[in-house]
């Protein structure tokens, strides 16, 4: 064999042995996932989980999964249409969204010739809760009827859109006729409603009780009043859901654990979402913490796939679909289902759970126990790490009071709808007292009045309350120490 040949034999040995030696490339799988940070209901599926690495904890790992790598993509987004193009678009595989852009998002994906799946809930409101009517701080509007012939701003294809167009209809309103509906966000909002160059704004979570907490905007209505279930949740590419069925299901164990992290300590983690989001954790506060303004819950409860067919229903009314989505292709249980199972939790014990996270224990000032969620107050507390509980307005009243006299700062105070059970800003609240020192809340006006004018009572609010509404001198109150930390499950 000449030397020309022994060299050719030996490069290919080496070449042979070579790639025998070099390991196999590991398979990457993408998680793109689009978020709504400062939709601060969808906090179990996009912020907590990013920020407590939670994802990374329940990712499949074994068998086929064993050499994977995993690619995590977060973005973020203002709103759910735009996060529907990108998932059309095949750059995201999973949308967290509100109801009604979600259906946006099924239509879209059938005419791109593409099909979404909508896989899990994130939070939602039998009722409705969660948007609202907002109109200037010195506006004369107390009602929508108010509002006829007004500019109201919407960020269009919101669900807040979506309960903008019901409550009209409700009233007999025509929102072609009777309003000028013009396309605003949130953050434009904001500065209209403040400069008082728009009538009226419809705003999502957590605008509708952001901006009156801000001292910009008084909410008139919301949407429980409408009776209309609305939740946010979770919608993932077909395509992607059946070549990796273990990632989604791992994403959605995630999801379940953040819940039940944001439900044993909300305060916490409502300072968590201040620092992501700048949304105020007191604001997030009244979201996720005990009788919130929506329930978190993972399971797709039968209110909420109401909701989804009535969005579906309005699509068609507005003309922005031939024919209705059909709702039963569009919603897919099997996977929140196997996330159940795996997490050792019955999925049909969840989907019977309505009621909401209850407030336990005692009054923090008089020690009696809380019995009624509907005149249940709290107060956050400048330096506490819980919110005091209080057993009404009155207590609560008589407790603000005796801590400003002592020169603690109060972060905030929440009331309670007397007629929705809806949590409200105490000082945004309209009161009614009754002669026997009874003081029952509302975010309604004239539900106050009606309240009143049937027990001869009168109306007011919260700075107007002047005399002690409490059967019990103040000076026999005995304010004890800042609350222990709840007990799990509160």
């Amino acid at each position: 064999m000449t030397s020309r040949s022994w060299r050719w034999v030996v490069c290919l040995l080496v070449a042979v042995l070579g790639a025998a030696c070099t390991p196999s490339e590991k398979r990457t799988i993408r998680v793109a996932i689009g978020t709504q940070n400062a939709t601060i209901n969808c906090a179990t599926g996009g912020l907590l989980l990013r920020e407590l690495s939670l994802l990374e904890r329940f990712l499949p790992r074994e068998g086929a999964y064993k050499d994977i790598e995993y690619e995590i993509v977060w973005k973020d987004f203002p709103s759910g249409p735009p996060i529907t193009a990108e998932m059309i678009a095949g750059h995201l595989d999973f949308g967290m969204m509100a109801d009604f852009p979600a259906v946006m998002n099924g239509v879209a994906s059938q005419q791109a010739g593409k099909r979404n799946l909508y896989i899990a809930a994130l939070s939602g409101s039998a009722a409705g809760a969660g948007n609202g009517i907002l109109v200037p701080i010195g506006s004369p509007a107390h009602t929508l009827a108010d509002l006829r012939g007004k500019r109201i701003s919407v960020a269009f294809g919101s669900t807040a859109h979506g309960m903008l167009l019901r409550a009209l209809g409700d009233l007999g309103m025509d929102p072609a006729r009777d309003a000028a509906i013009v396309s605003q966000q949130p953050a434009d909002a904001e500065a209209a409603l403040r400069w008082n160059t728009i009538d009226a704004h419809a705003g999502f979570v957590p605008f509708a009780e952001l901006f009156p907490f801000r001292g910009v905007a008084r909410k008139i209505h919301d949407g429980a009043l409408t009776q209309t279930p609305t939740s946010h949740g979770m919608l993932v590419r077909a395509a992607y859901a059946e070549e990796h069925p273990e990632v989604v299901v791992g994403l959605l164990r995630a999801v379940i654990e953040a819940d039940r992290i944001l439900e044993r300590e909300p305060e916490r983690y409502s300072e968590v979402i201040e620092q992501v989001t700048g949304v105020d954790a007191e604001v997030a506060y009244m979201f996720h913490g005990p009788l919130g303004i929506q329930t978190r819950d993972v399971a797709l409860k039968p209110e909420f796939l109401h909701g989804l067919r009535v969005a579906a229903d309005t699509l068609v009314l507005l003309r922005r679909a031939e024919d209705p989505l059909d709702i039963d292709q569009f919603v897919d249980d099997r996977y929140v289902r196997r996330a159940f199972e795996a997490a050792g939790v019955s999925y049909e014990e969840r989907l019977a759970r309505t009621a909401k996270v209850p407030i336990t224990g005692a009054d923090a000032l008089t020690g009696a126990p809380i019995a009624d969620p509907k005149r249940a107050a709290q107060i956050w507390v400048e330096g506490e790490a819980w919110v005091r509980p209080y057993g009404s307005p009155a207590t609560a009243l008589a407790a603000r009071r005796k801590l400003g006299a002592e020169g603690r700062t109060i972060r905030a105070m929440f009331v309670h709808d007397r007629h929705t059970g809806l949590k409200l800003l105490a000082e945004q609240a309209w009161y009614a007292e009754s002669p026997d020192g009874d003081l029952a809340a509302f975010l309604s006006k004239d539900y106050a009045e009606t309240w009143a004018r049937e027990r001869k009572g009168a109306v007011k609010q919260l700075a107007e309350l002047k005399v002690e509404p409490t059967s019990r001198p103040l000076a026999e109150l005995k304010a004890g120490p800042a609350p222990a930390p709840p007990p799990s499950g509160r």
